[in-house]
């Protein structure tokens, strides 16, 4: 069995984003519930790689005693920002974007509804906000964008071609300048039964029509005929998109959450969880992800933050 990488150094696909992003300014981010030796081993990384200028919120014992441990107390210092439960914390954050002292928020350990729900009272943009992992497999010779597996639950054709947009918009920012999304169903053909094909069909024929651009969209797909040209070969299947997908955009977010984490457990791929359509980056890594996809998360939002708005305090 293929266990996951523990590794301490990201794979060079990934470095190559905390490269860039270290050219840029740090963002001042709010870690909203930093008590947990894991999120602030991240933070520390984060902070030590010219990426982040952490806030963070929390009970103060408990995170002081943590820096402590990792002999690190000057991270919490003027830092901290007090909080006795996770719903405080998050929206302490959230205030803390919108009165412009901190520019994104990063998940500590806290229940991503618990965070989510001020961050879509305030912080939406006018727009779907959805959840992308970036996914560097030492099996696939390119990175793999895997969407929803975190904040929209059963998301209809509507909803899912909002996510689409949104891995679209990231993945161009990271350099994919036209991906290949796979819209995934069970099935390569279309099933009335199974609603996901229906909804697959309709999304690639909206970037047939225009609707959805900057992206080659085909589906319905299975896993396999996606990811393998091989297999799309032998079902005779004829996509532009088998074997060369970079966004694989899941029927809902059980599917996405399952394929992910199955990628990174069984496949030794190294994750990194960021939203997209907020206004501020959201560093939303799984609690259980080692310190290396938070420092990845954090680069990716220093990327996001200067591709948007300006970095000076309003």
């Amino acid at each position: 069995m293929v266990m996951r990488d523990t590794q301490t150094q990201p794979p060079s696909r990934l470095r190559a984003f905390i490269d860039r992003a270290r050219e840029l300014t740090p963002l001042k981010t709010a870690v909203v519930d930093a008590g947990e030796q894991h999120v602030l081993e991240g933070v520390l990384e984060a902070r030590d790689a010219g990426l982040l200028e952490p806030i963070l919120i929390g009970r103060p014992e408990r995170i002081e005693a943590i820096c402590h441990t990792l002999n690190c107390p000057e991270l919490a210092g003027d830092t901290l920002v007090p909080a006795s439960n996770e719903q405080e914390a998050a929206e302490i954050g959230v205030e803390l974007v919108q009165q412009g002292k901190a520019h994104a928020l990063a998940k500590g350990w806290i229940h991503t509804d618990t965070l989510m729900h001020p961050v879509l009272r305030a912080l939406r943009r006018g727009q779907r906000v959805s959840h992308v992992f970036v996914a560097d497999l030492p099996s696939y010779p390119k990175l793999l964008f895997i969407t929803d597996a975190a904040i929209n639950i059963a998301p209809d054709l509507s909803v899912k071609a909002s996510i689409v947009r949104n891995a679209i918009d990231l993945a161009r920012l990271l350099g994919v300048e036209t991906p290949r999304v796979a819209a995934l169903s069970a099935v390569e053909v279309v099933k009335p039964a199974i609603q996901s094909t229906l909804d697959a069909a309709c999304l690639s024929k909206m970037a047939d029509r225009g609707q959805i651009r900057h992206a080659i969209i085909d589906g319905p797909l299975a896993f396999d005929n996606a990811i393998s040209r091989e297999a799309a070969n032998i079902k005779q299947i004829d996509s532009p998109v088998s074997g060369e997908v970079d966004i694989l955009l899941a029927p809902d977010l059980n599917a996405a959450n399952i394929l992910a984490k199955d990628l990174e457990y069984l496949a030794g791929a190294t994750l990194a969880g960021i939203v997209v359509g907020a206004s501020a980056p959201i560093m939303l890594p799984s609690r259980s992800d080692p310190p290396v996809a938070r420092l990845i998360s954090a680069a990716l939002a220093v990327l996001m933050r200067h591709a948007g708005a300006p970095l000076s305090p309003e």
